[in-house]
């Protein structure tokens, strides 16, 4: 049977601000990210994306151009990927691949001086780094110690469209 789910990339919104914060978990999981919930107040330089699924708050990240990036690239048009997840509910559906793999066409139109995006992801986190994989990010060889132990530095080019 064909998933018609329809997901898209957006900002935050404040409609979305009780799912984001009723967002579920496993515990092997929750040890990797951080809650929607943990995220809500954002600094300069931080912007909420939420991944929507028929309409559905499902996914949530956060996008930084900050100095914060430094730590994983020297592109000073880079923006740094941290504290995506998939509510419960809405994995195993292909929410998360379809978000990702909208990212290129969602940063030409949000944010079009960017030219690449870096996250890092825990070495023992290898469902993540197969889905990043599988959406166009490449491992850059560099790895840093994160909170959880030794991260990998991921990287995707947005200097081609889809």
């Amino acid at each position: 049977m064909k998933n018609t789910t329809k997901v898209r990339l957006t900002h935050y919104h404040p409609k979305y601000l009780i799912n984001l914060m009723n967002f579920q978990l496993p515990r092997e999981q929750a040890v990797f990210t951080s809650f929607p919930r943990d995220m809500i107040q954002v600094k300069k330089g931080q912007h909420r994306i939420v991944i929507v699924s028929d309409d559905q708050p499902a996914g949530f990240f956060l996008l930084h151009k900050s100095e914060r990036v430094k730590a994983y690239t020297e592109n000073p048009e880079a923006m740094l990927l941290t504290g995506f997840s998939i509510d419960y509910k809405y994995q195993g559906k292909g929410v998360a691949k379809s978000g990702l793999l909208q990212l290129k066409a969602f940063m030409h139109d949000a944010f079009p001086d960017c030219c690449e995006i870096v996250l890092s992801v825990n070495v023992k986190n290898i469902p993540a780094q197969r889905l990043y994989i599988k959406t166009g990010f490449a491992d850059t060889g560099r790895k840093i110690t994160g909170p959880v132990g030794e991260q990998y530095i991921y990287s995707l080019s947005l200097t081609q469209i889809p």
